[in-house]
């Protein structure tokens, strides 16, 4: 496909944001920055952004030092997302603003948190950390004098709504008509740089997955042997340094490096060749086009073999299931107590009427380690 790029560096299909749909809040633009540029500089400045470097990724945050956290994860889905930008023309500031923003909503203790204030929301909305994420940018931060949360693009929110349900999605349709949560009703798909950070979350899911699983002892090199997308990429590395045979470190970093890399390259090779078969020349056409940025499809089959394997062997590995059933339990008994007792929270969750949305709220906002001091607080007992 020849390069159609204008005079920005962007394609034609690119979110421009000049062309953007604007605030909730109209404001005047900023001096040196686009709106994007904007939206990304207050996600990096929130209270929420600085929380995600103590909330878990996999492991519990004081389980070690160099586990990815969600801060860590969040900075690698926005390099690689980039990176996948810069090749297809897209709006790299764009990407970059949902890349960091896209898990400002979750729960300490990983998913374990999530589906535990789910459990517990259930008879009251229930709880998704992509809703919670638009939540939190439209609503619970508070840096602003003229409204609440952090006023963004609607092209950034609409990629941080990455999933929505669909009674969630008619009901804030209801509040935003033909907004964020539109597209969840029509079957439509959003922007390609919100296509894209869905993409790149999967990828370094994979990547740092890997690395955190050995690192931990949970899953053992014999055990990476097995999945062929990576052992691909081993024999690839030792017939090219064979040296690397008694470093085991290393070729594991060169095989994940390389596998990394070539889905990088078969997303850029696949999504090039997907925009010229649909003939897209704008934006909103992409949104119609159906979902665009993609895998190959012996690439996708492969890397849902790699998932596969790392629900098996690292996220339902017994020694995971059993910390996280505990920090499930911190959760659910954190819930019955601010519920009970809603003084003990800050006074502004505490001054709501929606108290069931009012906890699930706070703890959401919670780090790993606040978490547990407030559990050991309110219990007088400790958990992990």
């Amino acid at each position: 496909m020849p390069d159609r790029r204008n005079s920005s560096g962007l394609a034609p299909w690119a979110s421009h944001s000049s062309q953007s749909r604007g605030r909730h809040h109209a404001e005047l633009p900023a001096p040196t920055r686009n709106a994007f540029q904007r939206d990304r500089d207050r996600i990096v400045h929130s209270t929420a952004f600085r929380r995600l470097v103590y909330k878990t990724q996999v492991f519990l945050n004081h389980e070690g030092d160099l586990f990815r956290t969600r801060l860590t994860h969040s900075l690698e889905v926005a390099q690689l997302g980039r990176s996948i930008a810069r090749a297809l023309g897209l709006n790299e500031d764009l990407v970059e603003a949902v890349a960091l923003a896209h898990d400002l909503g979750h729960t300490p203790f990983g998913h374990a948190g999530q589906d535990a204030l789910h459990e517990c929301m259930e008879q009251h909305g229930g709880f998704e950390h992509n809703l919670q994420s638009l939540r939190v940018v439209d609503q619970l931060e508070e840096r602003y004098p003229e409204f609440d949360g952090l006023n963004l693009s609607f092209e950034t929110r609409e990629g941080i709504l990455k999933h929505c349900s669909r009674p969630n999605a008619e009901a804030i349709d209801a509040l935003e008509p033909g907004g964020v949560a539109r597209r969840f009703l029509d079957r439509t798909q959003p922007s390609l740089e919100a296509q894209l950070c869905n993409l790149a979350d999967a990828i370094a899911y994979n990547a740092h997955d890997i690395d955190d699983g050995v690192r931990s002892g949970l899953l053992s090199l014999d055990q990476m042997q097995e999945v062929p997308l990576f052992d691909h990429y081993r024999l690839q590395a030792l017939a090219e340094h064979p040296q690397l045979k008694d470093k085991p470190r290393r070729w594991l970093y060169e095989s994940t490096r390389r596998m990394l890399s070539e889905q990088v390259y078969d997303v850029i090779d696949t999504t090039r060749a997907a925009i010229a078969a649909a003939g897209v020349q704008t934006a909103d056409e992409a949104r119609l086009a159906g979902p665009l940025l993609r895998f190959s499809d012996e690439m996708k089959t492969r890397s849902a073999e790699l998932k596969r394997f790392l629900f098996a062997s690292l996220y339902r590995h017994p020694q995971v299931t059993q910390i996280m059933g505990q920090a499930k339990q911190a959760v659910r008994e954190l819930f019955d107590a601010y519920l009970a007792q809603p003084s003990e929270m800050r006074a502004e969750f505490a001054a709501r009427e929606d108290r069931h949305r009012a906890v699930a709220d706070y703890i959401a906002g919670m780090t790993d380690r606040f978490a547990l001091r407030e559990h050991e607080r309110l219990t007088g007992r400790k958990l992990l």
